[in-house]
């Protein structure tokens, strides 16, 4: 299905994005990762201007164009009493700026049919305390995704997923951490990478502009103290 394709992927050197590539190649696509970390990839800062401008223009002189544009790169996680403005901003560079100036540098080499997919996070819907500049980036991405859509359509489509709890050692938990997602375990990687390849495919044509939470249905189970054992310690 995606054999010769040309994926893209941010933050694709650990965890959910490193599966993501890992299952775009297996499925033959030509996948080119830009990451932080060290590695077999383009290493880079994606909250810098001048490094998107130089990736973009390494994979088109490498490639001429591509076909999937994946959003995955995490985006600093500190909360108000300790985020200072400088890592607030920073959060959202490499979460939705980045995410955006990709989206349109890229913009004249997407081949018909493409898709570009954003992770976002059940946090932007929920939040723990303490977790502002993740959750206002994830938020962030999230609505950028359907502003996309309605600018990029028909010729590409966009959507987003918001994992829930993903544990990327792929350890199994058992007890009260399994059963608070209704589907009875805590996530893995290759859940998340199983929907972004089916929102690249041929069978997700209709949808575009959604945002699809793979949380094993964690958001939609109704908390009350007292219930089913929960108890909030005041």
């Amino acid at each position: 299905m995606f054999k010769d394709k040309v994926a893209v992927v941010t933050g694709g050197a650990n965890g959910i994005g490193k599966c993501i590539s890992q299952e775009f190649e297996k499925q033959g696509a030509i996948v080119e990762v830009i990451d932080i970390a060290k590695g077999d990839h383009y290493q880079g800062d994606i909250s810098d201007k001048e490094t998107l401008e130089n990736f973009v223009k390494y994979v088109i002189d490498k490639h001429g164009h591509i076909d999937y544009l994946i959003n995955n790169a995490l985006p600093l996680m500190k909360g108000i009493d300790e985020c200072t403005y400088e890592e607030f901003e920073y959060a959202l560079k490499v979460g939705v700026a980045a995410p955006f100036y990709l989206s349109k540098l890229f913009l004249p080499y997407f081949n018909k049919g493409s898709s570009i997919i954003n992770i976002s996070s059940s946090r932007d819907r929920m939040s723990q305390p303490q977790t502002e500049s993740y959750t206002a980036a994830k938020g962030g991405i999230a609505a950028l995704t359907h502003a996309l859509a309605v600018s990029l359509g028909p010729r590409i489509r966009v959507n987003s997923i918001s994992p829930g709890w993903i544990d990327t050692d792929y350890k199994v938990y058992e007890g009260p951490d399994a059963f608070q997602q209704p589907a009875g375990r805590v996530g893995n990687p290759l859940d998340i990478a199983n929907a972004v390849l089916f929102l690249c495919s041929d069978k997700s044509s209709f949808i575009t502009g959604e945002n699809i939470c793979v949380d094993g249905g964690m958001t939609k189970l109704m908390i009350y103290h007292g219930d089913n054992g929960w108890g909030l310690k005041e």
